[in-house]
């Protein structure tokens, strides 16, 4: 159980690229929220229940993962990524399709969102990266909170300004 919930339920363990894997878990349900015209506050919602829900994993699970991959932050680990896109998804899961923009422009919101947070999860600009030291499995969640704080902000701007 502990490795389906470190790995996402084995997006981690897909191979190439398993961050984008497991970033790809948030940006599905929003999608499928907007398809199935579920409320902005239910999306909302389960956003913060994936960022809650993921953190706790990615934090209380790091001895255990450390230990079974034999290293500090493994790429199979995904659960990281799962927080940080679902903050960066936040910027944009306020707004509903249809009514406040269309339906393209919404997608569009949020696989700019999705692009957004994994470059800044790959090239980790100063603090992101200086982030990463943070022990107890904090600096394997860190990075990827201050990447979707960051991507959030960027993709709040222009739905603010379409919305």
């Amino acid at each position: 159980m502990k490795l389906l919930l470190c790995t996402s339920f084995g997006l981690g363990l897909l191979p190439k690229a398993p961050g984008t894997w497991g970033s790809l878990a948030p940006l599905f349900v929003v999608l499928c929220c907007g398809h199935f015209a579920v409320s902005p506050l239910w999306l909302i919602c389960l956003l913060a229940f994936l960022l809650l829900a993921s953190s706790i994993v990615t934090v209380q699970l790091a001895p255990w993962y450390e230990a079974h991959f034999g290293q500090k932050d493994p790429g199979q680990v995904v659960s990281d990524e799962v927080a940080g896109q679902s903050i960066a998804l936040l910027g944009m899961a306020w707004l509903e399709p249809s009514n406040q923009v269309s339906p393209a422009i919404w997608i569009g919101l949020a696989l700019y969102a999705f692009a957004l947070f994994r470059l800044f999860d790959i090239w980790k600009p100063w603090i992101i990266d200086k982030s990463q030291h943070l022990r107890a499995g904090w600096g394997v969640l860190a990075d990827d909170l201050l990447a979707g704080i960051i991507a959030g902000i960027l993709v709040l701007i222009p739905a603010l300004l379409l919305g």
